[in-house]
């Protein structure tokens, strides 16, 4: 029996975007990143980008909420995770107040609905960890060290190498904070994967080979 998912987490410049969109066009199947944040945003009833922040650190996500709290303009009723409606007034003095916790729930369970929906590559929002143990699902790590990455960045970018190792190292302490906020993971181990690949040496190409053969021949 193939995989039905295969969730692709990846540290900055690593390649991991276009070894997912290569590894989906090989299987056929849905490429998923940002319409994990549409769809938790279309249940939340909210800007996507509101959810976006969620996922990053408070200080970018309370700027939205407090933007939004000074009068946006939302109307009806909006269900959150909890289950609980809040209705939503245009202009209104007392304002809805999203709450983080509600939308990084929306966020794991917008991934578990595309899993079960099947088909699918999803790469970030730390898929890998919020489907776990679930059956028929490989979990990846695209990674590489963070000189050949800001190395990549610096090529990519035409930045100098030291902004460029500057951006490697804050993508990587963002990266443990999520893991941190979202799973209570202090520490990141090769076992909350199948696979762990280091890009250093081989290339997209070969990644992409290798994920597909695990892909198609599972037994």
């Amino acid at each position: 029996m193939s995989f039905h998912v295969v969730c692709i987490s990846r540290t900055i410049a690593a390649g991991g975007e276009s070894i997912g969109r290569a590894v989906a066009q090989g299987l056929g199947f849905r490429y998923v990143d940002e319409q994990i944040i549409e769809k938790a945003a279309q249940q939340a009833q909210v800007d996507p980008a509101l959810v976006e922040a969620a996922e990053h650190r408070q200080p970018l996500l309370q700027r939205l909420l407090d933007r939004m709290a000074m009068g946006a303009e939302l109307a009806g009723t909006v269900t959150l995770a909890t289950g609980v409606p809040l209705d939503v007034f245009t202009p209104s003095p007392v304002a809805y107040r999203a709450d983080p916790d509600d939308l990084r729930v929306l966020i794991r369970a917008t991934i578990h609905e595309v899993a079960r929906a099947g088909q699918a590559v999803i790469v970030a929002h730390a898929a890998s960890l919020a489907l776990g143990a679930s059956e028929g699902v490989l979990r990846v790590l695209i990674t590489a060290s963070p000189e050949t990455r800001a190395q990549r960045l610096a090529l990519a970018q035409g930045s100098g190498a030291k902004e460029s190792t500057a951006t490697v190292a804050a993508s990587d302490r963002e990266r443990r904070d999520y893991l941190l906020r979202f799973y209570k993971i202090k520490e990141e181990l090769p076992t909350h994967y199948d696979l762990v690949v280091n890009t250093d040496v081989l290339t997209g190409e070969q990644v992409v080979d290798l994920i597909l053969s695990i892909a198609r021949n599972r037994t």
